[in-house]
């Protein structure tokens, strides 16, 4: 383990990527390889999920150190993180065995506790809190609370493997795909055996677009360029191969069970079929608002009412493999062409339709497109290159989104949250709230979009204008006005305001205005009838 905590010390020591990169690959050139699985694992945010409750390592650590349990609490609420707290209390060894645990034995007890009897739990825990220190520690009781974060992206893991490998990042990153498990492979099982054979399930690494950031007369001649509505859903592959279906949203999740509208495209489709889109409930010949897509999301039985009232479709952007091909390196618009073809020839019926192609006589029709994207069921454009080929990961110059501008509010901060990480010891998480009848009706939460001399000020007035503390909340008088952005609203019963926000975020602390001044909850729900007004 000494050689994950050096490499974990070395990624939190820089900020520079090349730094991170030649740590990892240093680590994987001399760690054991069942340990080299477990520290990939971590690094890419495949961890073991908590398998302790945070009340009892709080009660344990309070008698094991002899620190009172309030204590414990109010440094928490200070230092703004559990298992760091933890470490801070608890007393220093007179040795450390850190060098004889393995990665491979450490995450082998933390998933043993899922079974064992609270008693046995701690005498596990316990144990390693005696034999570990420093970031040891730290990092045995970040796992131990299920929040163990490295600062590393996952494209710069698949760097480090690529260079170690002597591979190309493209077919790393591949191999890497889906929720794979550290205990049931090996080094060769992910990197060495054939994919078509033994991971023939597995989806292709998406191709991700940037955000148009220049004007697009810039980008050229429009027939240089195949332009699509972005739709709001859940972007996936679907894939047949052997006979079988499998439906991979774009965060690595196996769909399928929850998709069952795809079930029959095991039979329609040729093995060795895959297709990229985005999967969105249609009805009535039309996208639904995305809200009703969450209504599927988080159900365990799909009930008949649920496929009647939310029935999901693809929406198919591109083809990644034809009769067991990989052809992500042809032009878009051959795949595209070739699509094309197989959703004419193949009975899919309703459930696959190919993406518009729209047609513009200027970039600046495209633009009045754009801005009135929402009363079309999109939230903007999605411009391709026509020679493009499917590449991996987000990459400039050939795909780009045009996004409608988002929707925005002003709302007074009344409630403050301290930060993690970084900004653990600031006042960084805020709730907001507009005016209902002349009371002030929390909406939302933000946390991102202010400046780091921003978060300081603001930190420093909550603390001077604190009405209440509520554990780690602190109640804070009406007076600051922020303007927030957000993607998308609709009506909720789950929430006090009766409104939910998409991606809500900052976009400015409004110092020209008063909190009577803030908008109200008439205004929230004047957003929604005029988005519902917009698209019929």
């Amino acid at each position: 383990m000494i050689d994950f905590v050096h490499l974990f010390e070395a990624i939190d020591g820089s900020t520079k990527t090349s730094v991170k990169v030649a740590a990892m690959l240093a680590y994987l050139q001399t760690a054991a390889d069942s340990d080299k699985l477990f520290a990939m694992a971590v690094l890419m945010g495949n961890k073991p999920k908590r398998p302790i409750r945070t009340a009892d390592l709080r009660i344990w650590a309070s008698e094991e150190s002899r620190v009172p349990l309030w204590l414990i609490e109010e440094s928490y609420y200070v230092v703004g993180d559990l298992a760091e707290t933890i470490s801070l209390i608890l007393p220093p060894k007179a040795r450390s065995v850190t060098t004889d645990i393995s990665l491979r034995d450490l995450f082998d007890a933390i998933v043993a506790l899922r079974n064992m009897a609270p008693e046995e739990q701690r005498k596990l825990v316990t144990g390693y809190w005696s034999k570990l220190e420093g970031t040891a520690l730290f990092l045995f009781n970040k796992l131990l609370t299920g929040n163990l974060r490295v600062g590393v992206s996952r494209k710069l893991v698949v760097k480090a493997v690529a260079q170690y490998l002597g591979r190309t990042e493209p077919e790393v990153e591949h191999r890497l795909m889906g929720k794979w498990s550290p205990f049931d492979e090996d080094m060769d099982s992910l990197f060495q055996d054939d994919l078509q054979e033994g991971k023939h399930f597995l989806p292709y690494p998406f191709y991700l677009a940037y955000a148009l950031d220049k004007d697009p007369g810039e980008l050229g001649d429009m027939k240089d360029w195949i332009i699509e509505p972005k739709l709001d859903g859940i972007r996936g592959q679907v894939i047949v191969r052997k006979g079988e279906l499998f439906v991979w949203s774009r965060g690595e999740d196996l769909m399928t069970d929850k998709f069952v509208e795809f079930e029959p495209l095991r039979s329609v489709l040729p093995d060795g079929t895959v297709i990229d889109g985005e999967v969105i409930p249609w009805k009535e010949g039309k996208p639904m608002d995305f809200s009703v897509m969450q209504t599927r999301i988080g159900r365990k039985n799909i009930s008949k009412n649920v496929l009647a009232a939310a029935p999901l479709v693809m929406v198919c952007y591109d083809l990644l493999e034809w009769e067991g091909r990989d052809i992500r390196e042809w032009p878009l618009h051959k795949r595209r062409s070739q699509l094309q073809e197989i959703l004419a020839i193949f009975p899919v019926g309703n459930i696959l339709k190919l993406s518009s192609a729209m047609s513009f006589d200027s970039w600046d029709l495209a633009e009045n497109y754009r801005q009135d994207a929402r009363k079309h069921y999109a939230e903007g454009l999605m411009i391709k290159h026509r020679d493009s080929p499917y590449e991996v990961g987000r990459k400039r110059g050939n795909w780009w989104k045009w996004k409608t501008d988002p929707m925005t509010i002003d709302g007074v901060l009344v409630y403050a949250q301290s930060g993690h990480g970084r900004r653990a010891n600031l006042f960084t998480d805020y709730t907001f709230a507009v005016w209902d009848q002349g009371e002030l009706v929390p909406f939302t939460k933000a946390y991102s979009g202010l400046t780091d001399k921003e978060l300081f000020t603001i930190d420093n007035w909550i603390k001077r204008h604190t009405i209440a503390k509520f554990g780690p909340v602190r109640s804070v008088t009406p007076e600051l006005v922020f303007e927030l952005a957000f993607e998308g609203i609709n009506a909720s019963s789950r929430h006090k305001s009766g409104v939910a926000l998409r991606f809500p975020r900052i976009v400015r602390w409004r110092q020209d205005k008063p909190a009577s001044e803030a908008n109200s909850k008439e205004d929230l729900l004047n957003l929604i009838a005029s988005k519902h007004e917009s698209i019929r």
